[in-house]
């Protein structure tokens, strides 16, 4: 039956946009109708979220995607998040919370190389055509929408108290006024010119070149670690997935040092229960999901960063089985869900969720699923002046705890909590899904897909459900369209609920595109608790 007040089906034979603003979404879908493949299109989604989103991402981020490649028949994975810089002071540090704002937290920025992986390797676009809709949006402004006034807004009161930084940001964001109002025009002249630079000298420019030297100027100034050395080297590495089956699909995400893998210790968990026999939003559906969650979560933190073999182990029948005995015994699971804790305490839920995922369908058979971030609300809070560029604070995501079997070293690895997705069955693509949320994602990509495919609602439908987060010890945040009968009796069941509003950005952000594989038709979600917006091509 046809319900009022909700978002239409958006679909098209002939390709799909699904991202996090419609002036995004827009871009990808007008290169898709100019001939570009799926890869072009994500760069210019990519570039021009860097100037309606700019609190979220941009070419001074970092990123991971997974992608079917058409031409090669198979699923592989883009990771363009750089290695800790060599001359990070891990020793000097103990706790995330001096990593928040500043030069320090400032890694080197892979988005940029990314995108221009992605074209060099599957495009047929070149970057002047790919950034030019960013160029023209940056150069002539757009009207802030009801998301944008928020963040920024909510942003100001914070970054007021870094003096270094704040004149910079205000005047780039807020036109010099600190915050905004409805029916404010942002203009980013300094942005569109730094683009207009990268389109025609290419991202030798930023690794090596005049701007990468620049953002290192600033950042000495401010006291930073990052050197020259660490911009020359970013290098996008192209790696195969790791998966898991689930209901007869095949679902793939990065492998480590990617944590995506906690999303699919979920999956295989969740495999061992019927759940499309319980009734949809019930409390024996959540139960059993958010008991799996937390299970697999204590399972990623306690191992870190895995290899192939251990991965494997990890995912394997004789390792799941007492994970799926423990959901079934009933018995309170209380642990960590964000990074290490000791013992003995638990460290308080972060709240930074500041990514942008999103999600693209052409006709030629290629399926992206991008997820980027700055890190947290605009990054590190550094625009480094004259470019409009605002830097990402990536090494807050950093294991510092000294105690941690997970620490980071400089030059090595960061593991980053982001699973962008893509489904397949029978070797065919059928579902590119990811979203923003920082722990929050390897939490909400597994309730969205047993919506999905165990309950079977269209993808819309499946993004548009009631979810729920998790963090340390028991607490669970839990949208207020679910019954509050099932809200009373998760805690009865040992969960710490807390009700929270009807719908809630710390339960994610999702943005994805379905393909009927029989059809080939395309079909976009996109999420209300954000600016989300699906565009066919």
């Amino acid at each position: 039956m046809y319900q009022h007040g909700k978002r239409p089906t958006i679909a098209s034979r002939h390709g799909m946009v699904a991202a996090a603003h419609p002036l995004a979404a827009a871009a990808g879908a007008r290169v898709l109708g100019n001939g570009g493949t799926a890869f072009d299109a994500a760069v210019a989604t990519a570039a021009t979220l860097n100037v309606v989103e700019p609190y979220m991402s941009g070419l001074a981020g970092r990123g991971v995607a997974t992608c079917y490649i058409a031409k090669e028949r198979r699923i592989r994975c883009l990771d363009f998040v750089a290695p800790i810089p060599l001359n990070f002071p891990v020793d000097k540090l103990s706790r995330r919370d001096q990593l928040m704002r500043g030069a320090l937290p400032v890694g080197a920025p892979g988005n940029l190389a990314g995108w221009c992986e992605l074209i060099q390797s599957h495009g047929r676009k070149k970057l002047p055509e790919l950034f030019a809709p960013a160029i023209a949006i940056a150069r002539d402004g757009f009207r802030l929408i009801e998301f944008n006034i928020e963040e920024i807004r909510a942003a100001g009161p914070d970054l007021a108290n870094h003096q270094a930084l704040y004149p910079e940001w205000s005047r780039v964001y807020t036109g010099g006024q600190g915050t905004v109002s409805p029916g404010f025009i942002l203009k980013q002249p300094d942005l569109a010119r730094t683009l207009e630079a990268l389109a025609q000298e290419g991202p030798g420019l930023l690794y090596g070149g005049a701007l990468g030297q620049k953002i290192i100027d600033r950042l000495s100034e401010l006291g930073g670690c990052l050197t020259m050395d660490d911009f020359k080297a970013v290098k996008p590495n192209w790696v195969d997935p790791a998966t898991a089956d689930y209901r007869g699909y095949t679902v793939n995400v990065p492998p480590p040092p990617c944590e995506g893998f906690q999303y699919l210790l979920t999956l295989r968990i969740l495999e061992g229960f019927d759940l499309a026999g319980t009734k949809r939003n019930s409390t024996e559906h959540f139960d059993t999901v958010l008991r799996a969650i937390r299970l697999a979560a204590g399972v990623r933190i306690a191992t870190g960063v895995p290899s192939r073999q251990k991965l494997a182990e990890i995912l394997s029948d004789s390792f799941v089985e007492p994970l799926r005995a423990r959901v079934r015994d009933g018995q309170p699971i209380v642990g960590p869900t964000e990074q290490w804790t000791p013992m003995e305490g638990q460290a308080a839920a972060q709240e930074e969720s500041h990514t942008t995922s999103f999600s693209i369908a052409d006709s030629d058979g290629n399926l992206i699923c991008v997820t980027q971030s700055l890190g947290s609300v605009f990054g590190s809070a550094v625009v480094v002046p004259g470019t409009g560029l605002c830097l990402n604070n990536f090494l807050y995501w950093a294991d510092v705890n000294p105690d941690s079997p997970n620490r980071v070293k400089p030059g090595g690895a960061l593991p980053m909590c982001m699973a962008p997705s893509v489904v397949t069955k029978d070797d065919r693509p059928v579902l590119a899904l990811g979203t923003p949320g920082s722990y929050g994602i390897l939490q909400t990509q597994p309730q969205a897909l047993v919506q999905y495919l165990d309950f079977g609602l269209p993808l819309q439908q499946a993004i548009e459900s009631p979810r729920a987060r998790l963090t340390d010890g028991r607490e669970v945040l839990l949208e207020a369209r679910l019954e509050m009968e099932v809200h009373e009796a998760l805690r009865q069941r040992g969960h710490s609920v807390t009700s929270g509003p009807a719908w809630t950005m710390k339960v994610g952000g999702m943005q994805g595109v379905a393909v009927d594989p029989e059809t080939g038709i395309f079909t976009g979600g996109c999420d209300p608790r954000r600016d989300g917006y699906c565009v066919p091509a």
